[in-house]
């Protein structure tokens, strides 16, 4: 008998590295170190506050100054620095009520809006009542209807009621449209609350308002911070409720600088002050709720 066995070695031939092959691109990433990575991002950071740097250092340039260089040139020289554009800020009256008329529009509009949908979201969870979901539609569809499509009819509205013009027309609308995606945001985060959590307090006695205040909100502050600088910096950058629905009296400060460069086209340095100062304000509240915005912007991500 004849035992001789023929095999192919090309059949049973394996690669012996088993590294699959890396595209230019794969390589290049693998050679950017940790430390090459980080002075990119912040190269790139530094080239993105150039303007706001910019602004800052007209705003502590005079009016002469500014118009004979540019503001880049006060770096080598010091001495320009100066804070009489702010005090001229400072001593107009119409910038500084506008100011005034901007934290009395914001803030209010921000809290509405935190705590109505809050609340609103904490029915729409844990709560069973007829047309629950159909509310939840109705929100959703919400959410795509443009401002623009709500002017004219919410202007007749305040005519009739006898606010349009005033803080507090401007304020409604604001916590109006504000409101389903405050809704939207927060039930996505209640959603992922634990049920047993809520049981369990429900067992020792506590009632839906008790809940409400003592377990659910603790838990959602990431979700509450984030729904409140988003609100935060939504009003108080806006222009177009403002021209609308605001007076001359009650305009916020964004109107105020527009019309101020409408009337004083070449007073750069007062407005750059102006400007810097709107701006000033969005960005510490940015920074006073930085770790709980990103946690809320984070939250439930890994579930």
């Amino acid at each position: 008998m004849n035992t001789t066995s023929q095999q192919s070695p090309s059949v049973v031939e394996v690669s012996v590295s088993g590294a699959p092959r890396r595209g230019p691109a794969s390589r290049l990433v693998s050679r950017l170190g940790s430390g090459t990575l980080q002075t990119a991002l912040t190269l790139v950071a530094l080239f993105w506050m150039v303007p706001i740097i910019g602004l800052l250092l007209v705003s502590l340039r005079s009016e002469a100054d500014n118009t004979n260089s540019g503001w880049w040139t006060v770096l080598l020289k010091p001495t320009e620095f100066t804070l009489d554009n702010y005090r001229t800020l400072v001593d107009n009256d119409v910038l500084v009520q506008s100011f005034l008329n901007t934290v009395y529009i914001s803030v209010p509009s921000t809290l509405l809006v935190v705590g109505i949908g809050a609340l609103a979201a904490y029915a729409l969870v844990w709560m069973d009542f007829p047309g629950r979901d159909w509310i939840m539609v109705a929100v959703v569809g919400l959410l795509v209807l443009p401002i623009q499509a709500a002017l004219i009819p919410i202007s007749q509205l305040y005519g009739a009621l006898g606010i349009f013009g005033s803080i507090t027309g401007a304020i409604l609308f604001h916590v109006a449209f504000g409101l389903p995606f405050a809704v939207f945001l927060l039930r996505n985060f209640f959603v992922n609350i634990p049920r047993d959590l809520l049981e369990a307090a429900r067992m020792d006695g506590a009632g839906e308002w008790r809940i409400f205040r003592k377990v659910v909100l603790p838990v959602a502050r990431p979700a509450l911070a984030s729904l409140a600088v988003f609100q935060f910096l939504w009003v108080w950058n806006d222009m177009l409720v403002a021209l609308v629905f605001t007076s001359p009296d009650s305009a916020p400060l964004t109107v105020a600088l527009r019309s101020q460069l409408r009337q004083f086209g070449t007073n750069i340095d007062v407005l750059a002050s102006g400007a810097f100062l709107s701006m000033l304000v969005p960005l510490l509240v940015f920074f006073a709720f930085q770790r709980h915005f990103v946690q809320g912007v984070f939250a439930g991500s890994g579930k």
